[in-house]
């Protein structure tokens, strides 16, 4: 009797945890919504704007994941001290805004600033909640709540293709409208609108309903008082561990430069290659991120789980490992075959596998560190892998595009050279981090 009573008061039930997983799963779902529209709307803003696939890729990748990333370290030393709720609904009205302001652009350099307000905003979001989950599961069971917030990345760019397909579509035969208050605009204009202002219900939603979790496994000092975060200790902390934080760092980020590629470029490719109306590529394309990388975020979350049940310290590391291995061959295959449904096929097997990385990163970040250090060094990884896998990944496409094929129509030909380097890197620094990682981990006695 005596046990049963003692099983029954010391069994925690998660709902509000999961409640907090999945408002932040929404919250992430309308940041890529916001952050990913852009790419199904290539051909009318480059018409429009009179751009080129480079300056374009400025857009898309630089002006979002310039700010994106350096602003992340300062917004996490923040969140690693002050209400992590509070600073995420602050960045969720910050981007929602500058999304809605992108519909008011007329130039490039009107919308290089819009995108550098998206980025800025975005950057509160995932090191305040990593660190936010950190403190509200165990490690058995964070990979999978890692998974489900990760998964709204996904919901979210397909959710923007399959929006931006069916606004295309609905508004093909019109050239301009007017809107109240707003005046005459384009299609792709009305459609920044309408995707970027309900993020501001979901600021308020978390503002009112989300309170800031207990931090688990703090730092002391000689004296026994918590360590108040610095983040020159951070990086003391990452010089300490460089060996493993450069092949997490490194090893993910070209893992991370595969998948932004293919978000950004695949629209392009179909529309070119196979002559597709961007609405129709909007619905396949929605239709596969929805399916496939939504899955493949799970199944990579349950792999780490998985894994650390059967005794691997370095799961994280080792997910990725068997990620990219998966992913390798299709992700440089699917522009070089001549039949669509081929293609498509070999898509969407290798957005399963780029998926893998999400919660594997973000598992490894928040295993290893101590807990008033693991948003700034979240929101470091995010630096680096924003700035390697979407500012440098787009903008290499375009510059084999512009000045090595010359000729818009090889966009196929720059994502597999382009791909086809990234994930033989990934391979080789993430295989050498298991070994780093395992050691990490008995340093600071956690193995």
């Amino acid at each position: 009797m005596t046990s049963t009573a003692t099983t029954r008061v010391t069994a925690k039930s998660y709902a509000y945890e999961w409640y907090v997983v999945a408002i932040c799963m929404l919250a992430y779902m309308f940041s890529f919504i916001d952050r990913q529209i852009l790419a199904l709307m290539i051909e009318p803003i480059k018409q429009d704007m009179q751009l080129s696939d480079t300056q374009f890729s400025l857009l898309h990748g630089l002006a979002f994941s310039l700010f994106y990333a350096f602003m992340g370290m300062p917004i996490a030393l923040l969140a690693d001290r002050f209400s992590r709720p509070r600073i995420i609904a602050i960045g969720i009205a910050f981007w929602s805004m500058a999304t809605a302001l992108c519909g008011l652009c007329t130039t490039f350099a009107q919308m290089f600033l819009a995108r550098i307000g998206v980025g800025i905003g975005e950057a509160a979001l995932s090191p305040a909640t990593y660190s936010m989950l950190s403190d509200m599961f165990p490690r058995e069971k964070l990979g999978r709540a890692v998974a489900i917030y990760s998964i709204g990345s996904f919901i979210g760019g397909g959710m923007a293709f399959l929006i931006g397909g069916y606004v295309i579509d609905l508004l093909k035969n019109l050239d301009s409208l007017m809107v109240p208050l707003l005046g005459e605009m384009r299609p792709w204009q009305l459609t920044f609108v309408l995707v970027g202002l309900p993020g501001l219900l979901v600021a308020l939603l978390i503002a009112l309903t989300v309170r800031d979790p207990a931090r688990q496994g703090l730092k002391l000092d000689a004296d026994g008082q918590v360590r108040a975060p610095s983040m020159g200790q951070a990086l003391r902390f990452l010089t300490l561990h460089r060996k493993t934080f450069s092949c997490h760092y490194l090893g993910f980020s070209f893992y991370a430069m595969t998948l932004f590629c293919m978000l950004s470029w695949s629209p392009a490719f179909y529309m070119r290659s196979f002559g597709l109306a961007p609405s129709h590529v909007g619905y396949l394309l929605g239709g596969i991120v929805l399916l496939a990388n939504t899955s493949g975020v799970f199944c990579g979350g349950w792999l780490v789980d998985w894994l650390a049940r059967k005794g691997y310290s370095d799961a994280p590391m080792r997910a990725g490992v068997i990620g990219a291995l998966g992913m390798a061959l299709p992700a440089v295959l699917f522009t070089q075959v001549g039949d669509l449904g081929w293609s498509l096929g070999l898509l969407a097997v290798a957005m399963f596998f780029a998926s893998f990385p999400m919660p594997a990163s973000t598992a490894a970040m928040q295993i290893l560190p101590p807990n008033q250090m693991r948003a700034q060094i979240s929101a470091l990884f995010l630096l680096i892998s924003n700035l390697i896998g979407l500012g440098l990944g787009t903008s290499l496409v375009a510059l084999a595009t512009d000045r090595l094929f010359h000729d818009p129509l090889q966009v196929g030909a720059s994502i597999s050279l382009l791909n086809a380097g990234a994930v033989v890197l990934t391979l080789v620094l993430l295989g050498k981090g298991c070994g780093h990682f395992r050691a990490s981990l008995k340093h600071e006695g956690l193995a």
